[in-house]
């Protein structure tokens, strides 16, 4: 295979990331991930580090153009920021002492439950005012995103999302605003303690991360005014047929 083929999956794989950002709020870790494993035949360990790396820049495009449309909560983000930061660092010391079968696992499961939860139809009109309660709750509810970030190599889009709009009243289009803006502090945190453990492929990263740039600027767009129900439903078919494979993948091996 010649170096302009080899060029071929990871620029697919990062034009797929961007459209995920965009539409959905999330990092783009969800393809990411499994792609890297699949395709690129990266282990469990090295796609994570390396996904987060590639989710930074396509995370700051998708934030650029939902913050243009102000569907970015900035009050929200700053506490859910504040937990997910704390939360990457303990989720990538925790890479290092669990077996790559039981991160797959994980991240199988938490891909489900997603799924599950974003077939049901939502209906959400606004947050109220953060008080203590409310702030203590999101710092928490960043830190176990950060944890899951730095663990499994997403963005945590995924979680926070659904959360914000099942438990804040959240406008939808506005918690996948806030989400892009959470995880991109979280991507930086967990970019640098993979980078420092060589847990990343530095390559394969910016040539993801560049490639997802038009596509998030693109889907940010699409997202302001496409149907939330539809939306959810196409991400939930696409998260459940990501997670099947990789059972699927994850058996064969513990058979193999």
């Amino acid at each position: 295979m010649d170096r302009t083929t080899r060029l071929v999956p990871p620029l697919l794989v990062g034009v797929g990331a961007g459209i995920l950002s965009g539409l959905f709020g999330v990092g783009g870790g969800i393809l990411v991930v499994p792609a890297l494993t699949m395709v690129l035949k990266l282990d469990q360990r090295m796609a994570s580090g390396t996904s987060l790396g590639a989710v930074f820049p396509i995370s700051v495009a998708s934030l650029a153009t939902y913050w243009s449309q102000d569907n970015v909560d900035w009050a929200m983000a700053l506490w859910l920021a504040i937990g997910a930061v704390a939360g990457a660092v303990y989720g990538t010391k925790l890479i290092h002492r669990l077996p790559r079968r039981t991160i797959g696992y994980l991240f199988t499961a938490m891909l489900i439950l997603t799924a599950i939860r974003l077939y049901v139809p939502t209906e959400a009109d606004g947050r109220g005012a953060i008080e203590v309660g409310s702030a203590i709750a999101l710092v928490i509810i960043g830190f176990l995103t950060g944890v899951l970030a730095g663990l499994l190599g997403i963005g945590g889009g995924v979680v926070m999302v659904p959360i914000m709009i099942v438990f804040f009243s959240a406008i939808p289009v506005i918690a996948k605003g806030t989400s892009a803006a959470v995880i991109i502090p979280t991507a930086i945190i967990g970019t640098w303690r993979n980078a420092r453990a060589k847990n990343i492929d530095g390559r394969t990263a910016a040539i993801v991360g560049l490639a997802g740039i038009p596509t998030a600027i693109i889907g940010g767009l699409v997202a302001d005014v496409m149907n939330e129900d539809l939306s959810n439903a196409l991400f939930a078919t696409l998260v459940l047929t990501v997670a099947t494979k990789m059972l699927v993948d994850l058996r064969r091996e513990s058979n193999a």
